[in-house]
């Protein structure tokens, strides 16, 4: 448990760097939806929402690299991060059943961020 606290920082980056890396979804919507649910949508205002949520989770993955350098934000990032990616995943589940295949690499990483990060919040709350 220590070596989450030590190395929290670095932890950080990992989730943080492929969040931003969504910034593609607001310049190749369709792309980005065939890459993480194996399909597609044409309707203008579905690419709208996609361009939103791509630039979205970058701005989640960007305060997430703050909040690695920035101890005084970090808790912050970290609940934010956390409740995104609690929300995706239950998301997934309720209404997402017929992607949950193609999206489990992702669920399964969000997981383990949850987890690792809840883990520091509270060892971090217990060490203060």
């Amino acid at each position: 448990m220590i070596i989450i606290v030590k190395h929290i920082k670095w932890i950080m980056l990992v989730p943080g760097l492929l969040a931003c890396s969504m910034i593609f979804a607001v310049f190749t919507p369709q792309t980005s939806l065939i890459n993480i649910f194996g399909e597609s949508l044409t309707e203008p205002l579905a690419l709208i929402v996609v361009r939103s949520w791509g630039f979205l989770l970058f701005l989640l993955g960007s305060l997430l690299i703050y909040g690695a350098f920035k101890p005084t934000y970090r808790n912050l990032a970290l609940v934010i991060s956390i409740l995104n990616k609690v929300v995706f995943i239950a998301i997934l589940v309720f209404f997402g059943d017929h992607y949950l295949h193609k999206t489990m690499v992702t669920i399964i990483l969000d997981s383990i961020f949850v987890i690792i990060f809840i883990a520091y919040l509270f060892k971090a709350k217990r060490l203060d």
